[in-house]
């Protein structure tokens, strides 16, 4: 699943293409919006909370979740979609850019007034103008029984935080995935040290945890269970761990994470 910065980048790139244009054709090819049209609306900004993306259109947000699968992807009028038609979920149309959700994970169209119902619950957006570390390591702290890796994966306590980031948070840190957060001794540093590896990957599509963007080097643990420890040389190991029927995959170093 793409995580806040790969998120961000999505929304800088959408803004770039859309911001104050006027639509000249508006298509979800869901359900439920199908037959909303905003055709002839100025598309004010686009913006990333976390990992949800807002298209501020008129008086209207289109809201979507990439998930999985989904991609935004922007071309100009009459070029080929490099991804099949039938996987598009909305297709922005102006004068210059035809702009293209491809199988997004949740695509819904809502009054800008309205905003905070689907994105109200998240915590301090790692990435956003409205982020405060205090309020993220409260938030974290709050229930501390909960496992470190789960307390960093869930969004109302900060939001961007997916699957690599989490994993490697606990081995940069030093602790396991499974040790709960009221016994790590500085939930400031690991909120502190979350913030700067999002802000380090924010304007790159290759994402590195190490410094290196060589393939197979970008990260210190995540995707690696069986090879050695890039500090010790202990074989990590892996395994699954999640609540509410969300198992994540974790992988830890069992000599450098305690």
């Amino acid at each position: 699943m793409p995580e806040g910065d790969t998120v961000y980048k999505t929304a800088m790139l959408q803004n770039a293409a859309l911001a104050g244009a006027v639509l000249t054709g508006f298509d979800l090819r869901v359900p439920a919006f199908a037959t909303s049209d905003l055709t002839g609306e100025t598309v004010h900004e686009v913006v990333s909370r976390g990992k949800h993306l807002l298209h501020r259109i008129g008086d209207f947000t289109l809201h979507t979740h990439l998930k999985m699968e989904g991609a935004w992807r922007v071309y100009a009028p009459g070029e080929k979609w490099r991804r099949p038609a039938f996987q598009a979920r909305a297709v922005l149309t102006t004068a210059d850019v035809v702009s293209v959700g491809f199988e997004l994970g949740i695509t819904e169209l809502l009054r800008r007034d309205e905003e905070d119902s689907v994105v109200g619950h998240l915590g301090p957006d790692l990435l956003g103008p409205d982020w405060d570390p205090a309020e993220a390591a409260r938030r974290l702290a709050a229930d501390p029984d909960v496992p470190v890796f789960i307390a960093a994966l869930d969004q109302r306590n900060l939001a961007g935080i997916g699957n690599v980031y989490a994993n490697e948070l606990c081995f940069l840190r030093g602790v396991l995935p499974t040790r709960p957060i009221g016994e790590v001794a500085d939930v400031p540093a690991f909120v502190d040290l979350a913030e700067r590896m999002l802000q380090a990957n924010k304007d790159r599509w290759v994402r590195s945890t190490t410094g290196d963007l060589r393939p197979g080097g970008t990260s210190w643990v995540y995707g690696r269970r069986g090879r050695p420890c890039r500090r010790c040389g202990t074989r990590l190991r892996g395994g699954e761990l999640g609540r509410d029927q969300q198992e994540r995959t974790v992988t830890w170093c069992p000599n450098c994470q305690t």
